[in-house]
This record gives structure tokens, sequence and C-alpha cells, in this order.
């Protein structure tokens, strides 16, 4: 079915609400899913040209239902509001098109199914008195979502509120739905709503205009006793469908907010993730092991972090400045951070210096912060709510540096320098009773294939394709437990030489075989196939990274 324009409406007004045509092969497999006997009365929300309105109308001719259920639809735009009516007529049937913002309506749980897909917009576009509606309709559902929202989100829970005890949701979604933070509470809720979630994923883009990637959402038993367990299923494209699926895999998420970035594994290959980090007691997570933190702020990292150089020709005091690991984390990516590392730094140029007077600043440390002031530095926020401006509140030196912001993975290095560090980084604060072994061996072991794909599944894209871990993210790193460890030591210190040869120059993978070797193959006796399977894994999630950062 082809896209009409209707007068007054634009591409441009189209792409702004979100509106975007749906593939016919989605539309049908879709209401074929929702609409089983013909007696099922079906709601389309932002029903737009009625793309899944009209399909119902086939599916009851396929079924040679001569009344059928309820068809309905609601619409924001009021010329597609008429048209989509004609078109339900065009096949042959009746529907009933209501035009109003969808927020605006009051949930009726009458409709045996609600299919559709909803309106995109970002969060950045998505603002004022609609943001508001969309929030408030969650809210209504127990679901809180945050301003970082797109609008699909809150869509998808007020959709659902429209089903009756056991009716089902079909939804064409982005595949952010798997993947970012915002989308915990909507994750949660479909779990804990409905007793199976099926979702279709796609290794092909289903919409060429668009960059945004989809998946199907197949949720029904609206109401019923929830599983807790996602089937999952991957197919090549929209064509694909009308092929058969083959069996799903079944995954339990956790927590069931938790991403669903795995589900994006074959079944093979999320097996052996699973049961080698979760199955067992030999790993664990980083929160088992510490407490992640936050690096400093400073209000202007060019201000207040200073080359040794630059700190000599200010005639600073050792006193007034501290120790600090550089901005950034390029200089991060091997398995300690000495001494001699950071003095090498400093000699080459990279802010290695704080500035930081604990108590009365000296002439100089007065003399400089004259110079911030004029140089307004004094006035940014950060800098202009504390007092006094120029002093930068402490965060005490970790014991391992975790990086934050990846192209390849994230990487654990022990702070032996005991350097502070800026929120360019992550401190990770082990306990006291596994704080040497973590010094010692998680920076190596923390290279392991299994890691390497937590990695994946908890961090999340940001530009560029880069993967970026908060500190609540990291802290569900899965990581060998203290005991593996301890029972591995002689052998990965054994390897630690070619480990520091191996990650000084860039070779991640090549790093990674060989804690695979000690770790996965030596203490846990998996099969090389299995270990290969992981393998593929994080390879398979990091490219699909880089390839949507780069689209």
């Amino acid at each position: 079915m082809g896209v009409t324009m209707l007068a007054g409406d634009t591409q441009e007004l189209r792409k702004a609400r979100g509106a975007f045509f749906t593939p016919d092969e989605l539309c049908r497999y879709v209401v074929d899913w929702a609409i089983r006997d013909g007696s099922e009365d079906v709601l389309e929300p932002s029903c737009g040209e009625a793309a899944f309105l009209v399909a119902a109308a086939k599916r009851l001719d396929q079924l040679q239902v001569a009344e059928g259920g309820r068809l309905a639809g609601v619409e924001l735009h009021a010329g597609s509001s008429a048209h989509a009516a004609s078109l339900v007529r065009a096949a042959g049937r009746r529907a009933e098109i209501t035009t109003a913002d969808f927020f605006t309506v009051q949930p009726e749980p009458s409709f045996s199914a609600v299919v559709g897909n909803p309106p995109y917009v970002r969060y950045q576009d998505f603002a004022g008195e609609a943001r508001a509606l969309s929030q408030r309709a969650a809210l209504a559902a127990g679901v809180p979502l945050t301003g970082l929202a797109s609008s699909w989100a809150a869509f998808t829970v007020h959709s659902a509120l429209f089903l009756r005890p056991g009716g089902r949701l079909g939804l064409v979604l982005p595949a952010e739905l798997l993947t970012v933070n915002y989308a915990a509470p909507v994750r949660r809720f479909l779990l804990e709503r409905f007793a199976r979630v099926r979702l279709v994923l796609f290794t092909e883009r289903v919409f060429p205009e668009v960059q945004e990637e989809v998946v199907l959402l197949l949720a029904e038993g609206y109401g019923q006793s929830p599983s807790g367990v996602c089937e999952l299923h991957q197919v090549h494209n929209a064509e694909s469908l009308a092929r058969g699926m083959g069996v799903a895999h079944r995954w339990t998420p956790k927590p069931s907010s938790g991403k669903w970035t795995a589900s994006m594994l074959s079944a093979e290959a999320l097996k052996a993730f699973t049961s080698t980090t979760e199955d067992g007691d030999e790993f664990t997570t980083l929160e088992a092991w510490g407490d992640t933190t936050l690096g400093m702020v400073t209000g202007n990292n060019k201000y207040f972090t200073l080359t040794p150089a630059r700190a000599k020709e200010l005639r600073l005091p050792p006193r007034e400045l501290l120790p600090i690991s550089p901005p950034g984390s390029r200089h991060l990516r091997s398995l300690t951070f000495s001494g001699a590392d950071w003095s090498r730094l400093g000699r080459d140029g990279a802010p290695t210096l704080l500035f930081r007077p604990a108590g009365k600043p000296s002439a100089a440390a007065a003399a400089y912060i004259a110079q911030g002031e004029v140089a307004d530095v004094s006035s940014a926020y950060k800098c202009r709510v504390r007092k006094p401006w120029w002093r930068v509140p402490l965060v005490q030196p970790a014991d391992l540096f975790l990086t934050y912001m990846n192209a390849d993975a994230p990487r654990l290095c022990d702070n032996m320098r005991s350097a502070f560090h800026l929120n360019s980084v992550h401190g990770v604060y082990l306990k006291d009773e596994v704080r040497s072994l973590g010094k010692a061996l998680l920076p190596l072991a923390s290279l392991s294939s299994a890691t390497l794909v937590g990695g994946e599944t908890v961090g999340r894209a940001y530009g560029g394709g880069m993967l970026k871990l908060e500190p609540r993210e990291a802290d569900r790193l899965p990581l060998p437990s203290p005991a593996l460890l301890n029972q591995a030591q002689p052998r990965l210190e054994s390897v630690r030489p070619q480990l520091t040869a191996l990650t000084q120059a860039g070779q991640l993978l090549d790093a990674s075989r060989v804690v695979d070797d000690v770790l996965l193959r030596g203490e846990l006796g998996m099969r090389p196939g299995e270990i290969s399977l992981l393998r593929e894994a994080h390879r398979t999630l990091m490219n699909r990274r880089k390839a949507r950062g780069k689209s």
C-alpha cells in the first residue's frame, strides 16, 4: 500500500509527528498473529493511513468472516483520520476512527488486540504538552518515564491499557526497546503484565528511509500470570516473515527491567553466555567486587588540569597540586597505570596535575585564581555553586580505573600510582577482603570473552558507535568470582607479560584469547566450540554497535 500525501500535510510534518509508512509484510504478519478467528475487537492507535486496519479487513476476508469484531483507530491528523476511514471502507469493512491525541483518549479496556506502529519522535523533539501528556498516560499504568524517553515508550504502555484481560499487543517498535536505559520501566511492564512476550529481530533494515532499527513486539495474555521469559526470533527482513521463523530461543532477563541486548545473539551464543555468567558461581558482577563511582567534576578542565611544565611556569607549590589521571582514557588501555606511566605522560605534555589549594592559597595560587576570575571560569555552573569556586570537591583515589567511553570494550586498569581521577573515567573501590586480588587480577580477567560480551549487553551505544557504561550499568558487568580468580592466579600471573604487551599494542582480541585459554578452557573446562560462540557473540554485538554509529 503506497503513501498518499494529503492536502495540508507534508513529508516534514509527517516526520515531525513520527509517521512512517509500514511495509505490508509487517502489517500482515502482526495482524494475522493478532486476529485468530475474526471475532476480535481491534484497535490501531496513531493509525495514519490505517495500514494495520486494512490488513485486518483482509484478514477477515481470508477467514471468511462476514461481520467480524469491531475495528477502531485513533489518529492525531484530521486529514489522515478521514482518509484512514475511507481506506478501510475501500477494503470492504467499517472502522471507527477518532481524531485525537492518543494520550488524551481514556483507555477503554475492551479490545482483544492493539496493533500498530507507534510514532517515533526522539526526546529532543518530543517536548512541552505532548511530553507531559505522554508521561501522565504512562504513569497511570504505574510506569514512570524520564525526560529522555522517546514517544514510542509511553505509547506502548498506553496502548496496553486498552486491552481486555488476555488481550494481545502487536507493535513495530524501535530496537531501542532492547538497549536504552529509559526503556527499563517499559521492559519491566511488558514482562510483568503479559503471560507471553515474543520479540522478532531483523538483521536488515526494515525502514530504508530511516536509520532506526526496529523489532516486532508480540505480547499476549494481558493481565494473566507472567512467565518473565522472552521468546526471541531473528529473521533477515520483512519479506522473510512469510517463510516462518523456526524455533524460538527463550531468555529470562535479569532483572526484568535489565537491557535485552543479549537477545540479539543467536540461541547457541546466548546459551553459552548465560550458562557461563549466570548458571553457576564461577562468575559474579563488578558490584560484588566493590563500588563504582563517577570521578571529579572540575567545571573547567582546561583551567584546573595542568601539565608539569605549566605548573612550574606558574610557580605553584607541590602542596597545591594533586596527581591525576589525565582527562580521557586512551592512556588506560593497558593493565596498569603506574608511577612511571604518570611521569611519562607529564613529560609528554599531558595535564597530570590538578590545581587544588587545600587551605589558604599561596601567592602564586592567588594569582592563578585571579586569572580564572578574569577569564570568567568562576561563573561556570559547577564553579559558582561551590565555595570557594576554585576548590574542586575531592573523590579519593580508586583501586581500579574503569573506562566508560569505549570504541572496543570497557577496560579495568590497576591504579598503581594512586592518582586521582576526573569524570572521564570511573573509579572502582574494591572491598577490603578482595582488594589485593582484585587489583592484581581483575584487569587481566576482564579481558575474557564472557566479560567482553557482558560489556556490550549492559552498556549502551553512544554517538559514533561508542560503548558507554554508567556506574549502575557497570555494576552488572559479569566478571570471574574471587574464588575462580584465586584458583586461576598462578596461570594468570604467568601470562601477565604477554597480556601487557598485547594490550599496549592495542591487540584486544588476541589478549582475550589468552585469557579465555586460562579461564574459560583451563579453569571452567569449556569446549572450544562454546568459547568460539562467545567470541562470535562479542564480534556480532560490537560490529552492530559500530555499524549503527556510522549510520
